[in-house]
């Protein structure tokens, strides 16, 4: 059920600050903003219990890191052959 408050903001339908909530925490992982901030902005007393709840969206994140990675190593190989210490 959609909350007064979240009608009165023109929200779609099923909207509620749960959702809005979830949705912030969510977004924050998808751009890389780090779990203890996350945690702290959504006043979980414990990192692990964020790490938890958003799980789902960690794991989707291993592949992002393994591109980051493989672009590092291809920087360090490029440097390397160019003589750049």
């Amino acid at each position: 059920m959609a909350q007064p408050g979240c009608r009165k903001l023109g929200l779609p339908k099923g909207a509620s600050l749960h959702v809005l909530r979830h949705s912030h925490a969510s977004l924050l992982l998808a751009e890389g903003v780090d779990l203890a901030t996350i945690a702290a902005r959504l006043g979980h007393s414990s990192v692990r219990t964020t790490a938890d709840i958003y799980a789902h969206a960690i794991r989707g994140k291993d592949h992002a890191a393994a591109q980051s990675w493989d672009a590092i190593m291809q920087r360090a190989r490029s440097e390397k052959s160019a003589g750049v210490n």
